[in-house]
Order: C-alpha cells, then sequence, then structure tokens
C-alpha cells in the first residue's frame, strides 16, 4: 500500500520556525547537518526520507520527531 504511505507524508506540514526547529534537531542528533534539514514549503516529503535514513528511523517515528520539535515552546 504504498500510496497510503504516500497519502501520510502529503498530509504532514512542517510550521513554526524551521530555522528554529532545525538548530534544535542538529543539537539533539549529532549526526544531522544543514544539508540534512534544508526545507522548502511543500517539500515535507524530502526532508522526512533524508531524515529517515540519516536517523536510521522509520517515517512515524520522524513525523513524531518533527511534531514533538513543532510543539515545543521556544
Amino acid at each position: 500500500m504504498e500510496t497510503a504511505h504516500n497519502h501520510t507524508e502529503e498530509k504532514f506540514k512542517i510550521t513554526g520556525n524551521w530555522t528554529v526547529q532545525a538548530k534544535n534537531l542538529k543539537e539533539k542528533y549529532a549526526s544531522l547537518n544543514d544539508a540534512d534539514l534544508k526545507f522548502e514549503v511543500g517539500k515535507e516529503a524530502d526532508l522526512i526520507a533524508r531524515l529517515e535514513t540519516k536517523l536510521n528511523k522509520k517515517h512515524d517515528e520522524v513525523v513524531n520527531i518533527l511534531k514533538k520539535g513543532m510543539s515545543e515552546k521556544i
């Protein structure tokens, strides 16, 4: 059911200040660099795919990490 997987990716949207969120992710995951965290509006799936590979985590795990970062007050 690859279609369902792609549909889930399309629903997830990055909100808030991505610069701050990316900085926090780099602090939490030392293996991440600027290229891994490059984000363009509407291309959340690309970001998630890079993070899945770099962090060796499943799609849902990466989405949860990103959601947690978006919900944290800075």
